[in-house]
């Protein structure tokens, strides 16, 4: 169990790594102003990010996800073996529901990390060199959070946060199940890593469209303040507020970017993953690729 900690954090760093300016592209979107956009697109959003605020403004936030890291990769990988070992037997309805717990128990590492992630991406948008920051670090982020709003602040969009990594992770583990199945992974196979880089894509872009529109409620929810204005009281009131100014394309905002970082996310966490572990265990290599422990992006995934 403790190699298999260790390989998911190594995969999972890997995964935050490849992923992260594409997440940093899909928060930019989803939270801008409607009425006064800074960003046409993905790829003007990733080519205004460059110019203005350098390349290292795609990395804006990237402390907070790998701090939580090593907590997140622990409370995935034992909940969802556990409970998979617990209903009995592996079949693709306790794949599911054992994704799904993992979700839901790591939504409460997950929801303060990407709270730090989010408004650390929005601190000086637009700025080449900032000239005030708000924020040292993502650490530093969350204590000014505790210390102005408590326990309630350091935990907004608990609730959206739940709701999308519930299913998302169940559909995540049960896709990468069935792919790996269907390609008939095995450990001596030449063309395991690409099998795997494969599943781990598709598993990704899988479990991303089964919750995206919640993802696109929890983002707002999470940088609502920022700058002193507060727009939503909840949930409800943020889908009926964005629906009514921007009509039902806002719920897709930011889907091209996390699209195109949930493939290479998924590929490089699980073909990293699965490496070190027949590196590791090469006296004694399983048969048939496992799914090894997943890192949310994102969003967990």
């Amino acid at each position: 169990m403790a190699l298999d900690f260790l390989a998911g954090c190594v995969g999972g760093a890997a995964g935050v790594l490849v992923g992260h300016p594409f997440d940093t592209v899909k928060v930019r979107l989803q939270v801008q102003n409607v009425e006064k956009p800074l960003y046409r697109g993905t790829f003007h959003c990733f080519q205004s990010i460059i110019k203005q605020e350098s390349a290292f403004g795609l990395y804006k936030g990237i402390g907070s996800p790998m701090m939580g890291l090593t907590f997140i990769n622990a409370l995935v990988f034992g909940v969802q073996g556990n409970t998979l070992r617990a209903l009995g037997k592996d079949t693709p309805l306790n794949q599911f529901l054992a994704g799904s717990a993992a979700g839901a128990i790591q939504c409460i590492i997950c929801c303060p990390m990407e709270l730090a992630k989010t408004r650390m991406q929005l601190q000086g948008t637009g700025e080449y060199k900032q000239k005030t920051k708000n924020y040292k670090n993502s650490l530093d982020c969350l204590i000014k959070i505790y210390q102005k709003e408590g326990l309630r602040g350091i935990n907004r969009g608990m609730v959206s946060t739940f709701i999308r990594e519930t299913p998302s992770f169940g559909f995540y583990f049960l896709t990468y199940d069935l792919m790996t199945r269907y390609l008939g992974c095995e450990a001596e196979d030449s063309y395991v890593i690409p099998k795997l880089l494969f599943s781990g894509g598709i598993s990704g872009i899988v479990s991303w469209l089964s919750t995206y529109p919640m993802d696109v409620i929890k983002s707002r929810l999470q940088a609502d303040g920022v700058g002193g204005i507060t727009q939503y009281n909840g949930i409800l009131d943020c889908v009926r507020k964005s629906y009514h100014e921007e009509g039902w394309r806002v719920f897709t905002r930011g889907l091209t970017s996390t699209l195109l970082r949930a493939f290479p996310v998924n590929a490089a966490t699980f073909a990293t993953v699965t490496v070190f572990l027949m590196y590791m265990r090469s006296e004694d290599s399983p048969r048939e690729c496992e799914p090894g422990p997943v890192i949310q992006q994102p969003s967990s995934l």
